[in-house]
């Protein structure tokens, strides 16, 4: 559905996008993240086709956006990260405004108004000046515009800033819904909506996309160290000590007290080696009870600042 083939963008000396590529399938919800100043805005904004590329192609749908610019945009709908809203009209006219710019025919715009705000559920407002709504419901408004034409591609960038936890819960549900019909790029700096929402996670960093792939299977990735999480009763310095004198562990570290007599530790293996036997015979020879033991997942929040650091280079 969207194809970014070796997309390039500079400004004089200043390389804002380098050589990306990258290929999004009809109904995936993608997101799309990176550190400020990565490149990740420009990159929306020639997927959009708001600024154009200086080398390379994009196409929607198999279309060229720089060749039949209309008929891809067509195809677009996109929520910046502050809604474009008029807020001296109501819902409604701002609605039909948009829908207008929008072409769609005026015998079908009462019918798909009705079912786009029914959709976001502002339908109950419609009369209300946008200037008087919560954030909340702008949030909601500026979605409404963005599905306006019924378009198959769907480009939002942080639709929950700003938003109470239970308004970011709606808005959630709500993009997740509409993904059933439509492909959706999702920029947010909520890592833990990506991971909610999304089917794949794209990090760009510095122009290039440096990690890409489910949240699961990136964590796999970046997990090169084994990571460990124990509860263990008995004196904490004891059972550090004991697990400090392994070979095989590089670091051990403190994670609070949950149960009276036991400590919580973080213990992290050498050379990506799993020492769950190696900590459970240790331990217990030593005459420690092992109250719990998992490996640490890693999440989301973790695999960005691992691949986004000025000191990492390649791709995951």
């Amino acid at each position: 559905m969207i194809e970014m083939e070796n997309v390039t963008k500079r400004y004089g000396d200043q390389v804002a996008i380098d050589g990306l590529n990258l290929v999004v399938k009809k109904g995936e919800i993608l997101g799309f993240l990176g550190p400020n100043g990565a490149g990740k805005s420009t990159a929306m904004n020639i997927l959009t086709g708001y600024i154009s590329a200086t080398d390379g192609n994009v196409r929607i749908d198999g279309i060229d956006i720089l060749e039949n610019p209309e008929a891809a945009k067509k195809k677009i709908g996109y929520l910046p990260e502050i809604p474009p809203l008029y807020l001296d009209m109501t819902i409604e006219e701002y609605l039909k405004f948009v829908h207008k710019i929008k072409k769609v025919k005026s015998d079908r715009i009462e019918a798909s108004m009705t079912r786009i705000m029914s959709l976001v559920k502002i339908l109950d407002v419609r009369g209300r000046l946008i200037k008087n709504l919560s954030k909340g419901y702008k949030q909601r408004v500026g979605l409404a515009q963005a599905l306006v034409g019924d378009p198959e591609v769907l480009v939002l960038d942080e639709p929950t800033v700003g938003l109470d936890p239970k308004q970011i819960i709606e808005i959630r549900n709500l993009i997740q819904k509409i993904g059933k019909t439509c492909t959706i790029i999702l920029s947010s700096h909520i890592l833990s909506e990506v991971s909610a929402i999304c089917h794949r996670v794209i990090i760009i960093n510095k122009g290039k996309i440096v990690a890409s792939g489910t949240p699961q299977e990136l964590a796999k990735k970046a997990n090169n160290s084994n990571k460990v999480l124990l509860r263990v009763k008995g004196a904490k310095q004891d059972v550090c000590k004991r697990i400090k004198a392994l070979e095989e562990v590089r670091l051990v570290k403190e994670e609070g007290v949950h149960e009276l007599g036991t400590v919580d530790l973080l213990v992290e293996a050498k050379n990506d080696l799993d020492i769950r036997e190696t900590l459970f015979v240790s331990l217990s020879q030593a005459g420690f009870i092992i109250l719990m033991m998992k490996s640490k997942e890693i999440d989301l929040e973790e695999i960005f600042l691992d691949v986004t650091t000025s000191n990492k280079g390649g791709n995951m």
